[in-house]
């Protein structure tokens, strides 16, 4: 009788008993707004924000209402305008290619590896293009940072890094989001860290950081900023900045910092889980599995392995197959958005683009969730049930 997986891949664990005491004491006193503040009172969102700075090893840190807001926001305050071309991943979810647009801007897809990475060979010969490149940290695989930092740097890029699922990621010891000018974190459920949603942004650059500032909507109150550059800062910037009113509030703050203070051990708890999967997975016949690259450390909150040069009704069949036997798998190579899941050719306001090689690898990409709530023995019956429906189909093909 074939196995079947039982367990859910969409609920998360339970807040931590101090993120939701700290939540029921913002509830109980009733200032949630992140300027409302107690006299002497620093508040939540400040506090997280000086946190999650020293945290990352960044000057300055600002909280948002979401990662979304948090990558328009790094456009904006690093000069990009309506009209404006801007580099980014083919290989991304569609919230990034949707910050650029959402200012205006036109993104310029650069190709995929099988390493489900940037692909810099074509970031190099791309890069008279654009001035700014949204870095898409995808399903938590980093590049090679130090040569993608060159060849930006010697072009006068200014690299921008989406680490919605880099969060606790490092390469070479680095933190993810600490290499280009500016870091954008998520705080929504599927992410490290649970606010339901929330996002947040870090730089060294004192303009910029008092751009986001005013940007997300602080009006005249940025002194209430814990992590933020000195008041003469904003004196040059504050006439000539909006008003786009995006900020993370106490209670969602109150909920995050505890969480923060754990991420060390969930990162470890997720590897643990990533590895039972991967282990299950390797030298299965026609699946190739992701290679990390020793310079990275990575958080294994999701997994990606590839089923190369499949037919799509091949690959449709393994979906399928592991789903009758409880397992939810995601595609890259379907025809249509599915979900969370689309790709650079849904994207209709963007200029189409030809990119046949990635074309081959999103065709290929499977991609699956690997949430906290997973036990080890779960993870061994997951990759049993994988390994056993490709190899069921492969050889049928």
């Amino acid at each position: 009788m074939s196995e079947i997986f039982t367990g859910s891949f969409t609920q998360q664990e339970t807040l931590p008993e101090e993120a939701i005491e700290a939540a029921m004491a913002v509830l109980r006193h009733g200032r949630l707004h992140r300027y409302n503040l107690a006299e002497g009172e620093a508040g939540e969102t400040a506090l997280l924000e000086q946190e999650f700075a020293a945290q990352v090893g960044a000057k300055y840190c600002l909280a948002v209402a979401s990662g979304g807001y948090a990558m328009a926001t790094a456009l904006r305050a690093v000069g990009v305008v309506p009209g404006d071309k801007v580099l980014t991943n083919a290989f991304t979810l569609a919230p990034v290619p949707g910050s650029i647009a959402a200012v205006g801007a036109q993104p310029v897809f650069v190709g995929v590896t099988e390493g489900l990475t940037i692909d810099l060979g074509d970031l190099a010969t791309k890069a008279d293009q654009a001035k700014v490149l949204m870095l898409s940290h995808m399903r938590g695989h980093l590049c090679d940072m130090d040569r993608l930092m060159q060849i930006c740097d010697a072009a006068g890029i200014t690299v921008i890094e989406d680490c919605a699922h880099t969060m606790g990621a490092t390469w070479n010891g680095v933190p993810s989001g600490r290499q280009g000018a500016i870091g954008c974190y998520s705080c929504q459920t599927y992410k490290h860290v649970n606010s339901g949603e929330g996002g947040l942004f870090v730089t060294d650059d004192e303009e910029i950081a008092a751009r986001a500032i005013i940007l997300s909507g602080s009006y005249m109150l940025y002194e209430r900023h814990l992590a933020s550059p000195d008041p003469e800062v904003f004196e040059r910037v504050k006439y000539v900045t909006p008003n786009i009113s995006g900020r993370m509030d106490n209670l969602r703050a109150a909920i995050l910092r505890p969480q923060l203070r754990d991420l060390d051990q969930q990162v470890a708890r997720w590897n643990e889980r990533y590895q039972r999967i991967e282990e299950g997975l390797r030298d299965t016949p026609g699946l190739t599995i992701v290679e990390r690259s020793e310079a990275e450390s990575y958080v294994g909150s999701s997994i990606q392995f590839l089923l190369l040069d499949w037919s799509a009704e091949a690959v449709a069949e393994v979906i399928t197959r592991c789903g009758k036997r409880g397992v939810e798998l995601k595609w890259f190579g379907g025809a249509e958005p599915a979900g969370f899941t689309s790709r650079y050719d849904s994207w209709r306001y963007a200029k189409a683009q030809s990119l046949p090689k990635s074309d081959r690898i999103l065709a290929g990409i499977v991609d699956m969730r690997v949430p906290l709530t997973f036990s080890l023995e779960d993870c061994d019956l997951i990759a049993r049930i994988i390994r056993s429906e490709v190899a069921a189909v492969f050889q049928a093909n």
